[in-house]
């Protein structure tokens, strides 16, 4: 679970690293071995996501009082 802003910009990049993986392994890989193992990679992106948008649902407590 995303606990801060810097745990945010890691998770957000892991994603783009992720991305451009997949992006290259698109253009390398047959269809049925991209398939195999794009699986894991496409997984933790969704996951990640999630993570995100909790953590980005909830105000921070510092700016709940203005």
């Amino acid at each position: 679970m995303i606990q801060n802003d810097i745990e945010l910009q890691a998770a957000q990049e892991r994603i783009l690293l992720f991305e451009r993986i997949l992006a290259e392994a698109r253009r390398t890989y047959s269809r049925a071995n991209y398939a195999a193992m794009a699986e894991g990679y496409l997984l933790e992106i969704e996951k990640l996501q999630a993570e995100i948008r909790v953590y980005l649902s909830c105000q921070p407590e510092s700016v709940e009082g203005v």
